[in-house]
């Protein structure tokens, strides 16, 4: 965090405004026109500052583990852009962790 600088939400508006900026404008409804949205970015934003190492632990697994949950891959090693492999490459975590989505029923959501 930038010195006497607490205004997350400022800096994430800046960076998201500046991205956005390059990306072409496809289709969008109404509202999001009246909000000045593209539509890539999510809407909310949550502060959420780290509180010990189980919370961090926790927000990785989180991370991992989005993929599978979203449906864009069955297991947690399928999905080649993440942090994940570094952790299995540093033997943090074994490559069959969380599993395998096919042996397991039912569904997630948020």
């Amino acid at each position: 965090m930038p010195e006497n600088d607490p205004d997350f939400a400022m800096r994430w508006n800046l960076i998201k405004g500046g991205f956005s900026k390059g990306i072409e404008a496809r289709p969008r409804s109404q509202s999001k026109i009246s909000k000045r949205e593209k539509g890539i970015w999510q809407r909310r934003y949550r502060e959420h500052a780290i509180r010990d190492e189980r919370d961090l632990d926790r927000h990785i697994d989180y991370i991992h583990f989005n993929p599978v949950k979203h449906g864009y891959v069955k297991r947690v090693v399928d999905w080649p852009h993440s942090s994940f492999h570094r952790f299995v490459e540093l033997g943090l975590l074994t490559s069959d962790w969380g599993g395998d989505l096919r042996d397991i029923e039912g569904s997630f959501g948020e």
